[in-house]
This record gives structure tokens, C-alpha cells and sequence, in this order.
């Protein structure tokens, strides 16, 4: 009889684990679908409200790499003009950490680039999730990656040797 109990309570403790997990995980789809909705209108006040104070934005260009504040100074040119950029999540995966405070995804995206690769990192603090960390990448077919290296490496060179000058 303990047995019967305490497999039940088991699969009671796993179900309630199984459904609060769920319950995350559609809180951050709708938090991030929710961020790129508000890039797609150019609602700059929403898009960046969802951002953590400390985030980090990556971009596609080596040179992008901003804090939050720097992220918005580059943007709001873009939002003020009433087209920011579209971003439709067509993939995505959500995992948490044991204490579900942090989550972490990956999406592929169908943006005006083609697909993108996104990945982030969510905080939650009081009770509500913010975007810490975005990395965008676009991606590149394996039988085109020769001719992208012949197009970036001008551009890129220059970067290389500058930051490899700093180590």
C-alpha cells in the first residue's frame, strides 16, 4: 500500500512539474513572440520594455554588439520611421534551469534576410520574464559558404586583425 502511495504521489508531483514547465514555456513564447510583434510595428516602448535593463544585443554584423541603451540609440531611427524589422518565428526551443528563473531558446526565423538564427537567454525577476541576452545570426547554405568568405573577407579582415592586436 505505501508503495501505491508513494508512486502516486510520484506521477502527482510529475504532472504538476510537467504542467508548470508547459505554463513556462508558453509565457516565454508569447513573451518573445511578443518582442518581435513589437519590432514588426515599430513599437519601440514595447520592444524594449521587454528587454532586462543589463541586456546584451548581438547582431549580424561583427561590429554589433550593444547594451541595452546602446541597442536602443541604434534603433530608434529605425522605429521613428514607423518600419523597424519583421522577424516570424517559424522553429523554436525553450529549456529552463532547475530553479525555472532562467530560460534559454533557440528560433529560426523568416525575416526580410531569409532565415535567421536567434538565440536568448530570459531572466525572471518579479514575477516577470525580460530578454537578457539575443544573439541574431543569419544563416548561411554550406554550398554557398565559399563565396560569403570571398564577399566577407575585405570587410572582416580589417576586424580581425584589430581585435586580434588587442590580446
Amino acid at each position: 500500500m505505501k508503495k501505491y502511495i508513494f508512486f502516486g504521489l510520484l506521477n502527482f508531483y510529475s504532472l504538476s512539474f510537467f504542467a508548470q514547465n508547459e505554463s513556462q514555456k508558453n509565457d516565454v513564447n508569447q513573451l518573445v513572440d511578443l518582442w518581435h510583434k513589437a519590432a514588426s510595428e515599430a513599437n519601440f516602448k514595447k520592444y524594449f520594455d521587454v528587454m532586462a535593463d543589463d541586456a546584451i544585443f548581438i547582431g549580424t554584423d561583427a561590429t554589433e554588439y550593444w547594451n541595452k541603451q546602446e541597442f536602443e540609440n541604434y534603433a530608434k531611427p529605425h522605429f521613428d520611421k514607423g518600419k523597424a524589422w519583421s522577424f516570424t518565428t517559424l522553429e523554436r526551443h525553450i529549456y529552463f534551469d532547475s530553479t525555472g528563473n532562467t530560460a534559454w531558446f533557440d528560433e529560426l526565423l523568416d525575416t526580410q534576410m531569409k532565415i535567421c538564427r536567434g538565440s536568448g537567454v530570459l531572466v525572471k525577476t518579479g514575477g516577470r520574464w525580460k530578454i537578457k541576452h539575443y544573439v541574431l545570426s543569419m544563416t548561411i547554405p554550406n554550398e554557398t559558404s565559399k563565396s560569403v568568405i570571398t564577399i566577407k573577407s575585405p570587410i572582416e579582415q580589417p576586424i580581425i586583425t584589430r581585435l586580434r592586436s588587442k590580446s
